[in-house]
């Protein structure tokens, strides 16, 4: 663990001057920053008097302390990518420069920031090795217990040195990573479900390790018909085999929760192309200095964020921005890293490189966000820990009360009686009472649609009562729609001027144009041959079509070519009211007409809004688009808090103020520009017909891009945390009954005693009883 000692410890060489993360917000600061407090040894930096002010009130709320030594273990890490930080997904203030496991939870340790060419960790690659090399031995195993008395194939000690030879590799060698977890649970005075699992696959394995090596030490009650001492080697196999198994899914599903940062990572070139005393030069991405001169040809992407020196294009900015349509960029403009330069060329001037750029940022907060969200205990894990405790007092009680009441063979009778205990503790049924309700109610809404990324997202999804959605892609199509088409002229009509506007358009791979040409195509119009095509940048096209001079665009390019537009001014601010984009058409220097394009409300969206509405749901929408655009959406959906021209800063910032409020936050979007608040808010839900990142940054993702499916994930979560409940009281429930018999409290009354057997047949019933009860979600 890292500890706050001398500011020696946080420095960065990686552009000539320290960073340093403001551990209120996760921005990156400077090290010269004028919001500095000192707190004993260590100077924390900070972005701003408010998060300054916030740390000084209460600096326990952001600085995690060991309570064994009163350290704190939360270093204010410098941001470089030549240190790699280690983290608990489930406890973040465990920080560390080396792979591991954690000390509260025993979780292995993952990067803080991945790289991208990071393949499957090597935990997931030794469970792997110890799953499958030991699954044989535990197969067999297991039939030699249930089957082979059976068929009188070998005598009974045979037998059992048979399956003791079969389980003790498999529990020593394949399960020893849980008895490491289990030992440093105890040291750390941390009880967890490695904590239970050692003890009982422990004490299946020890009590059956002695039966065969040293039999005499029972006493008569614990022999089967055959003179012999049960073994329960099967037990401790099988559930090593089982916990292996299921941290395999676990560390699969894990290795996903990088994927939204891996995913923003490829987004950035490799090489940019500088001019430095007029020659040009690629280079590496991480040698681009502030200040330098870069070209960017047709269909590159722009390498860093900064500013055009000479030449115009067109940028597609939709993985920043996430809305479709490209901007047009000249001289003066700012342009970012990352977006794509699609027709022109252009020469820009650095000015934000490394770690300073927009997209260094927005991998920032994905990964402050993710960080800093603790996930929600399983309640199995809630219970365990108290659970545990119980247990082994009991047993211990079980010992001492044997071995001082019962003179005659009490302290044997007592240790068998506490092993008893354990076994019917087993976790068995615990285990299995979160994961197989939440694998059945994932299996259940993958049919429907919903696919959700843990259990987490699961459980909280339940109680989310503020829902946040991006307009573009979320709530309308995400892609540019031909709306309608307005004649001025006695010459030509509607479908005439569509015809000519479609063919003018069919060579161009403008989102606008093709949404003209591709109504032309639904309308099975025929389109004219295109002479002289013309692509005017930021401003439209022209042509010339059966020896007419076709012009399409704004208003710049009919005042470029001097043609009068004031006919149809008042009905275009109408549509651009409305949300839509609006081109004017002249023939031959004459205006003609115009044509608007929008992004159109999905048709499920209004009944989503109202039943989420009916949910006593909070309803807030945010987007990039301009006010005027959002407001129209907005009134259209009865959504009455809307925020229009926010950036992905500005969405994590508004989700961050929704929770501030008390509000359990959902996020709903699709783009790279959504990531950050999708991490951030309690429940991240993408668009499936979104972007990676944004699915990857997600806990639910609507695959048919749906809101109707937040409803019905709501209702999967609140029947899933209620049959998991079940679930747990009926584990509980079978150890609630079990547990006072293995420890003998009725034999002064009836002479019973449990023995290990009954206490496996009572694991099994309760193990059955909660696969049986998790199936019922299938049938809700």
């Amino acid at each position: 663990m890292e500890m706050h000692h001398h500011e020696s410890n946080h420095h960065n060489h990686m552009t000539g001057s320290e960073k340093f993360v403001d551990l209120v917000c996760g921005m990156t600061v400077d090290e010269n920053t004028p919001h500095q407090t000192l707190l004993g040894q260590t100077t924390y930096r900070f972005c701003s008097a408010k998060c300054q002010q916030k740390f000084v009130s209460s600096p326990h709320l952001y600085i995690q302390k060991d309570t064994r030594n009163n350290a704190p273990l939360v270093n204010p890490l410098p941001v470089t990518n030549t240190n790699k930080i280690y983290t608990c997904p489930m406890h973040p203030e465990i920080r560390q420069d080396h792979p591991g496991v954690c000390p509260i939870c025993g979780m292995a340790l993952e990067p803080v920031l991945p790289n991208i060419d990071d393949d499957e960790s090597a935990e997931l690659i030794d469970f792997k090795h110890r799953f499958w090399w030991s699954l044989p031995l535990t197969i067999v195993v297991f039939i030699s217990a249930m089957f082979m008395h059976h068929t009188h194939w070998m005598d009974p000690i045979s037998q059992q040195w048979l399956e003791l030879i079969l389980a003790t590799p498999v529990v020593l060698w394949a399960g020893f990573p849980f008895f490491h977890r289990g030992w440093q649970s105890l040291i750390n005075r941390s009880p967890n479900m490695w904590t239970l699992i050692s003890l009982g696959t422990g004490a299946a394995y020890g009590y059956s390790l002695i039966a065969v090596i040293w039999p005499q030490a029972f006493p008569n009650v614990f022999k089967t018909m055959d003179g012999q001492i049960g073994v329960y080697f099967e037990a401790a196999a099988v559930i090593i085999s089982l916990t292996l198994l299921g941290q395999l899914l676990e560390l699969k599903a894990r290795s996903q929760t990088s994927a939204a940062i891996k995913s923003l990572l490829g987004l950035s070139p490799k090489t940019a192309r500088r001019i430095k005393d007029g020659v040009e030069q690629d280079v590496q991405i991480d040698d681009v200095l502030v200040g330098d001169t870069l070209r960017i040809r047709p269909g590159e992407k722009v390498p860093v964020d900064g500013t055009v020196v000479s030449g115009e294009s067109i940028i597609d900015e939709s993985m920043i921005t996430g809305e479709p349509v490209p901007v047009h960029k000249v001289q003066g403009d700012h342009v970012v890293g990352a977006t794509i330069n699609t027709t022109g060329a252009l020469t820009i001037r650095a000015e934000r490189v490394g770690a300073d750029t927009m997209l260094a940022q927005i991998v920032q907060m994905v990964s402050q966000a993710q960080r800093s969200k603790a996930p929600m205990q399983r309640m199995a894990d809630q219970v365990a820990k108290y659970f545990v405790l119980a247990v082994v007092a009991v047993a211990l009680l079980t010992l001492l009360a044997w071995g001082f009441l019962y003179k005659d063979s009490g302290w044997v009778y007592g240790i068998f009686n506490a092993i008893s205990v354990l076994i019917i503790a087993c976790p068995c049924a615990l285990g299995l009472a979160t994961p197989m309700s939440i694998m059945v109610a994932t299996g259940r809404a993958a049919k429907q649609g919903i696919l959700f990324r843990d259990a987490a997202a699961i459980e909280s999804l339940r109680k989310v009562n503020a829902l946040i959605v991006d307009k573009t892609g979320t709530l309308t199509e995400g892609h540019p729609t031909f709306e309608r088409i307005t004649s001025i002229s006695k010459t030509y009509d509607e479908t005439a001027l569509l015809q000519l506007a479609a063919s003018l358009e069919q060579g161009s791979e403008h989102p606008l144009a093709q949404a003209i040409v591709n109504a032309a195509q639904q309308q099975k119009i025929q389109l004219f041959e295109v002479i002289g095509f013309n692509s005017i940048t930021g401003l439209g096209a022209q042509g010339n079509i059966n020896q007419q001079r076709i012009l399409l665009g704004n208003s710049k390019l009919m005042q470029q070519e001097n043609i009068e537009i004031s006919a149809l001014v008042s009905q275009a601010e109408i549509l651009k009211t409305h949300g839509a984009s609006v081109m004017y058409m002249a023939v031959d220097n004459q205006l003609v007409g115009m044509i608007s394009v929008s992004d159109p409300i999905k048709a499920s969206t209004l009944d989503a809004i109202k039943e989420l509405r009916n949910a006593n749901i909070h309803l807030v929408m945010a987007t990039g688009d301009g006010i005027t655009t959002a407001k129209y959406v907005a009134d259209q959906l009865k959504i009455n808090e809307v925020y229009g021209e926010v950036r992905p800063e500005d969405k994590l910032k508004l989700v961050q103020q929704q929770q501030e409020a008390g509000h359990i936050v959902a996020m709903a979007g699709d783009g790279i520009n959504d990531a950050p608040a999708l991490a951030q808010a309690d429940i991240g839900i993408a668009m499936g017909t979104g972007t990676d990142v944004a699915m990857n940054s997600s806990q639910v993702t609507l695959v048919k891009g749906d809101l109707r499916g937040i409803v019905f994930a709501r209702i999967i979560s609140e029947q899933t945390v209620s049959n998991m409940k079940q679930n747990l009281g009926f584990a509980f429930l079978y150890n609630a009954l079990g547990i006072p018999l293995a420890a003998g409290l009725l034999y002064p009354i009836t002479g019973w005693l449990l023995s290990p057997m009954i206490a496996a047949l009572a694991m099994s019933l309760s193990s059955a009883s909660v696969i049986t009860n998790a199936l019922r979600l299938k049938m809700k």
